[in-house]
């Protein structure tokens, strides 16, 4: 018997999908503006760990989809229920909320099914904002604990992302996408047509990454000077090495976005990646003057300012540098409602309160009330 019913915010399930399963004695509201969100996280130029969350969501619900009707609810292994639900078309906005607003959407979403005769609801949110304005409304508010995991996983830009095959199945794959590039460049080489005649049943084979670089690369031996190929074979070389570790990926995407921004020099998102890529190939100084020249020409670009505060903290120890970044990181996300603003929020109050922490640490303890940082109770960094 289900005894309560709980609602989900964007932020929980990006932390971790399997929240979806996490309550067995409930039935889990997912409200649509949440699928919204996370479907345009999937397509959006993010870093990969959230793109991989956002594909986990919609495949866990596509899955829960083949045993009924979402919108009705489904059943779930452990004995709960999810259900998605969307906000009445002709139900007003409750007083306070706004319907441009995707959080006040999902609290709206919330009231309507308490309206609904729902005796015992709960919204589970790790957003502090959502918490506090849920709360004036009278709904009742639990919070997540957040997946942990390692450094990569916690600090670096673009963590790596989780495969749920061992690496012996990846390192099949390679083997085989090696195989399929020269089979495709033989090919190609022998019709002169430009386009590499790759049977479907091995396209089938690759990842989506894998595809792009093969595609990329058909392309460019016939136009080199293709910029648009440039940088499809640079993005799948970077995220192949996310999936990898593999620093010669690195160096490949540099050398590919080096010969794309060439042509369009003033491109500030792949500058950005690129100074990532050389971050992680160990070149922290020339990784530094990349973000720095972007923030130039966009002093509010929030992944370079993210990006540069790594920079300094882990590639020269700079803690000062770093928290004053991490500081202009929040400030910029703060009024933002956007999910993946959010998660990059409380990843740069993660990161400045441990580079506080670090500094105490190694005898270089920050000031910071000079730098503008007020350590909050609970240990929380605004």
């Amino acid at each position: 018997m289900l005894v309560r019913t709980v609602v989900l915010d964007t932020n929980v399930l990006l932390s971790d999908p399997e929240t979806l399963l996490a309550f067995p004695d409930a039935e889990v509201i997912v409200p649509d503006v949440v699928l919204s969100e996370i479907d345009k996280l999937k397509m959006q130029r993010v870093d990969p760990d959230l793109r991989y969350k956002g594909r986990e969501v919609s495949r866990m619900l596509f899955e829960m989809s083949e045993g009924g009707s979402l919108t009705d609810g489904v059943e779930t292994p452990e004995g709960g229920r999810i259900r998605v639900v969307g906000l009445e078309p002709d139900a007003p906005m409750p007083e306070g909320l706004n319907a441009k607003n995707a959080d006040d959407r999902i609290l709206a979403v919330a009231l309507q099914v308490c309206a609904s005769g729902c005796e015992d609801l709960t919204l589970v949110t790790n957003d502090l904002n959502m918490l506090i304005k849920a709360q004036t409304l009278g709904i009742k508010v639990e919070r997540r604990a957040e997946v942990e995991g390692g450094f990569a996983r916690k600090y670096i830009i673009r963590p790596f992302q989780r495969y749920r095959v061992p690496i012996t199945i990846l390192a099949v794959a390679l083997g085989v996408f090696a195989g399929v590039l020269v089979l495709a460049f033989y090919t190609t080489s022998l019709t002169g047509r430009g386009q590499a005649a790759v049977p479907t049943e091995f396209r089938d084979l690759l990842t989506s990454d894998q595809r792009a670089l093969l595609d990329g690369l058909t392309r460019l031996q016939s136009s080199p000077n293709d910029a648009d190929a440039m940088k499809m074979v640079a993005d799948a070389y970077y995220n192949l090495r996310d999936q990898t570790g593999n620093v010669q990926f690195a160096r490949k995407a540099i050398d590919y976005y080096e010969r794309y921004l060439k042509i369009r020099p003033d491109d500030v998102d792949v500058r950005t990646d690129m100074a990532a890529m050389l971050f992680y190939a160990g070149s922290t100084d020339q990784a530094i003057q990349e973000a720095t020249r972007v923030l130039e020409a966009q002093p509010d670009h929030i992944q370079a300012n993210f990006n540069l505060g790594i920079f300094y903290w882990r590639g020269r120890s700079d803690y000062e540098a770093a928290a004053l970044q991490f500081k202009k990181v929040i400030d910029l996300t703060s009024a933002s409602s956007d999910a993946h603003a959010a998660l990059i929020k409380q990843q740069a109050q993660a990161n400045l309160q441990s580079i506080i922490k670090e500094a105490e640490a190694a005898g270089q303890p920050l000031d910071v009330k000079a730098l503008g940082i007020e350590a909050m109770n609970g240990g929380t960094v605004q």
